[in-house]
This record gives C-alpha cells, structure tokens and sequence, in this order.
C-alpha cells in the first residue's frame, strides 16, 4: 500500500510479437527467469508451437480457454480475530485470478520432469484446457477448502 493517498498507476505491457496477445506477453513474463525474456519467449513460443502441432487449432486459443480453466473464482485468506485464526474464503480479483493461473501452470509445468520444459508446458496446457492435470487440481483444491470454510466467510472484509 502506498503512503501516497493517489492511485498505483499500473505498467502497461506490451503484446508479443507473434500472436499479439497481452496475456501471453503477461505469462511470457511468468516464466522468465534472472531476467533472461530472449529464453523465455523460445520456450513459450516453443509450447505454443506443440499445442498447434498436436491439437491442429489455433494455440493462443487454446492457451485463453486453458487459462479461463485454471483461473480460481474464490481463495482463503487467514484472519485474526479474538486470538483465533479463521480461514476466510473471499472471491478473488480479475487481475489476481490470472496471476494464479498462470503461476499454477508454470509450477505444474516445472513439476513435470524427463522432458524439456516446453514440452511439458505445451501438455500443461493442454490438459488445463481439457480440465485435467496438475494446474486444475490445484484450483479444486483451492475451491474445496473455500466451501469448507464457507461458515467463516462472514469474517470476511471487503
């Protein structure tokens, strides 16, 4: 939170150079390592290359749909309250329900192991778009422990 009482101007980001697509210029910066953006844009690039290879449809497509999928519509914040922690499920911003998507995704991808990194991306997308894999189980897990704690969520301050 800033000191300044006046709004947080966000960055624009460019689009990519391929599919003009902010959203994968967003993620190309998600999976950008030591500030190395050349690596990460032949590894995306690669993914994508894949998903078309092996789905025959547009792959920036199948990376939004995939994306929509994996986005969480509601997460658990701890709260404090009279010495007790309560786990307060509340609905979750648009702008933060890509941020995880897109780290869940990477993780899974990373997690795969005995392939090259975007070759395991290109199949975490593509199981993301068809609702299965790793990225999508997260997201069910993050949903259950909401409508567990469904019974705190008037702690919840908005």
């Amino acid at each position: 939170m800033p000191r300044d009482p006046r709004k947080v101007e966000r960055k624009v980001i460019e689009p990519d150079s391929r599919y003009n697509s902010v959203l994968l210029a967003q993620f190309m910066n998600k999976i950008m390592l030591h500030g190395k953006k050349s690596v990460a844009r032949k590894l995306v690039y690669g993914a994508m290359d894949k998903i078309q290879e092996q789905m025959k449809t547009d792959p920036l497509e199948v990376f939004e749909t995939a994306v929509k999928n994996v986005s969480p519509q509601v997460q658990i914040k701890s709260r404090r309250i009279g010495g007790a922690t309560y786990q307060v499920p509340i609905e979750v911003k648009a702008g933060r329900k890509v941020h995880y998507a897109f780290t869940w995704i990477r993780d899974a991808a990373r997690n795969r192991k005995g392939k090259p990194f975007d070759i395991c991306l290109a199949e975490e997308i593509m199981d993301a778009y068809n609702n299965t894999g790793t990225a999508i189980k997260k997201k069910e897990d993050t949903h259950k422990m909401a409508e567990a704690n469904k019974a705190f969520a008037h702690f919840a301050r908005y």
